[in-house]
């Protein structure tokens, strides 16, 4: 396609430095997201606050916002 970034951008209503940039994802998010999973399933009733205390006390370097399902993540 002989499009320009700039045209392109400006036609889907992204900004451009969302091109420039290739998201990264950790290497062990299926081990992260398996561990989460257990700990809801364990403890039906926590909320994210106290599941991301229990990945951080086992180990996880995890923010509360990576938990939270109403943040689109985790």
């Amino acid at each position: 396609m002989d499009v320009s970034e700039r045209r392109a951008c400006r036609a889907l209503g992204q900004h451009r430095s969302t091109q420039r940039k290739v998201p990264r994802g950790r290497d062990d998010e299926a081990a992260l997201t398996a561990d989460l999973v257990a700990l809801a399933e364990t403890y039906g009733r926590y909320g994210y606050r106290k599941i991301s205390a229990l990945l951080k006390a086992a180990g996880w370097l995890v923010n509360d916002k990576r938990v939270d399902p109403s943040t689109g993540s985790g």
